[in-house]
């Protein structure tokens, strides 16, 4: 498969090249950038990227399955999330049971990995430079995805296209929701901050 082959390559060369451009984006460009735009005196209150928070949920692919079967699969989760994220998520449980759903308190619902510090800048490096690009149909992402706190929110339907994830070997498709966490706790500031760090961002 060509887009397997182009994974692989474009992880050896992202591996070979070792990138920190967002972080030295951020030194060389945000900072001022920042103080130009919005006037910040103190270099400690320009906002910056604090977190990334990788969420799946399970939904429909754990109702109707047996314990053996919802073992399986949610190992095959946390297997391919650590593989994409560089460290292992923890499963998030149901905190109620609701009847309507099959849902029952304690239930396993989904995984969720926080990234902070170097595995965070290395994780957006990839997305930026090698996910996104690879999306089908990608454009650039929507300024609607940046909420009112600053936060980047980020839906990706196939983790299959992280270049550590084999499409061949794959059983399931996993849909991954990418949070950005910014401490802006504005849209503007946020959405400022987000160009200067060289996100793909839309014109408009």
């Amino acid at each position: 498969m060509k887009n397997s082959a182009f994974a692989k390559n474009a992880a050896k060369e992202y591996k070979r090249t070792n990138m920190i451009k967002i972080k030295q984006n951020y030194q060389k460009k945000a900072i001022p950038g920042m103080r130009e735009k919005f006037g910040y005196k103190n270099v400690m209150a320009i906002p910056k990227i604090k977190k990334v928070v990788v969420n799946i949920g399970f939904g429909r692919a754990m109702s109707a399955k047996t314990k053996e079967d919802q073992k399986r699969f949610s190992d095959y989760v946390v297997s391919n999330v650590a593989q994409i994220a560089g460290q292992r998520p923890v499963l998030t449980r149901a905190h109620k049971s609701i009847s309507s759903f099959k849902l029952r308190e304690g239930s396993v619902v989904g995984a969720k990995v926080t990234l902070r510090g170097k595995r965070m800048y290395d994780f957006l490096e990839k997305l930026v430079n090698i996910v996104l690009p690879r999306s089908r149909d990608f454009r650039g992402i929507a300024l609607s995805k940046i909420d009112g706190s600053g936060n980047l929110n980020l839906g990706i339907k196939e983790h299959i296209i992280f270049p550590e994830i084999s499409p061949e070997k794959s059983v399931n498709i996993i849909g991954l929701q990418v949070t950005i966490a910014t401490d802006a706790k504005e849209k503007e500031r946020g959405l400022e901050l987000f160009r200067l760090l060289d996100f793909p961002l839309k014109k408009s």
